[in-house]
């Protein structure tokens, strides 16, 4: 029994660190947002509930394609596009529930017509969905470079959004159809939606997107860890050739593991474009890929492939979410904000990799040979 327990702490040894990690923050954030007096001991501004909802619900969004980028970077690819294609779908979504007079005058903007809100989410999951199998299709069948994809995918979903909506602010004010209820289901909470946004107590401090995250963490939780697709993307990423003379299509896997990165940026796209009521095609969504592929790394995805966990995933996203809480908390410059973000992940996984052991066996083989 203790043998079990102890191979199982060496297995998720990484997870386990980064849980450490991101306890340490919220314990110095909840600390250091206290106010003096013997009263501002039991008051953080961490702690309230409005910034516990707010952090709740970024991780929700964030966690759902950091779970799509991760999968990827398991089969040892990597997914650049993120932050543009949640841009580009932004854009189509919001010209999907707009009347065509409120629309800036280009040519996507003429022949998108306007639809039904619940058929304008799956137009919009479709759309993820076919251009994860795309880039799926040129990575994993005609085996081209994953970064040289992605990073076209890049330029060109950020460019197309960008000339589609010629280059100004698409507003969700300006559709005429009755939001409600999308509203509640993209920015607003569990209670909301249960109750028609008449709700108070506990359901009404659950973010929808933080509900859609745990759905998403069950479910690729059990095809990653529990199936038998789930060990060809693990094998596929630690050794294509070998997975391939075993009999696995591994095209097949690395082009689906794109597939569930789409689909995943393209769920997410939805409530974050709700939630921010317009999408301005120049900065919406921007660097979201490497906040994806930094959630995936510090949750213990290795950029090598074959590497990784569902659990991971989220915990390295909650990091990011409450580092960059913290941040803004301590009232450091925002210019500030993305150094000291990187200094850590950089610290994170430097210890998580090395061993603080390892780092301290290196400063002191130096001090010796000098």
């Amino acid at each position: 029994m203790a043998n079990s327990k102890l191979s199982s702490v060496r297995k998720n040894r990484r997870e386990l660190g980064m849980l450490g990690l991101l306890i340490t923050l919220i314990v110095i954030t909840s600390v250091g947002t206290t106010e003096s007096g013997v009263q501002g001991l039991f008051e953080s501004k961490f702690l309230t509930p409005d910034n516990l909802k707010n952090i709740s619900r970024e991780i929700g969004i964030y966690g759902i394609f950091s779970i799509g980028v991760g999968i990827v970077i398991i089969t040892a690819g990597i997914d650049l596009s993120v932050g543009s294609l949640m841009a580009l779908l932004g854009v189509v979504f919001l010209y999907f529930v707009t009347p065509p007079e409120t629309r800036p005058d280009s040519f996507l903007a003429k022949i998108i017509p306007e639809i039904a809100w619940p058929i304008a989410i799956i137009f919009t999951l479709a759309l993820g969905t076919l251009v994860g199998l795309a880039q799926g299709l040129l990575v994993g069948k005609l085996k081209l470079q994953a970064f040289i994809v992605t990073l076209c995918g890049l330029l060109s979903y950020r460019g197309l959004a960008r000339f589609s909506a010629d280059d100004t602010s698409i507003n969700l004010s300006n559709s005429e159809q009755n939001l409600n209820f999308v509203r509640y289901l993209g920015e607003g909470s569990l209670g909301d939606v249960l109750t028609n946004g008449n709700s108070s107590g506990i359901l009404h401090s659950i973010p929808m997107s933080f509900v859609y995250l745990i759905g998403f963490a069950l479910i690729f939780g059990i095809v990653l860890h529990k199936s038998v697709f789930g060990r060809y993307i693990f094998a596929a990423g630690r050794n294509e050739l070998a997975t391939k003379y075993s009999g696995v299509n591994t095209n097949i896997v690395i082009a689906f593991a794109y597939v569930i990165a789409g689909f995943c940026t393209a769920f997410a796209a939805i409530p974050f474009c709700i939630y921010t009521g317009s999408v301005q095609p120049a900065t919406h969504g921007a660097f979201f890929e490497l906040y994806a592929i930094a959630a995936a790394v510090l949750g213990g995805c290795s950029l090598k492939g074959g590497e990784g966990s569902i659990i991971g995933i989220l915990i390295g996203t909650a990091i990011l979410i409450v580092l960059r809480n913290m941040v803004n908390l301590f009232g450091y410059p925002t210019p500030l904000s993305d150094a000291i973000t990187g200094g850590v992940i950089f610290v994170g996984v430097l210890l998580d990799q090395h061993g603080a052991s390892s780092i301290k066996r290196l400063f002191t083989n130096k001090n010796k040979a000098t």
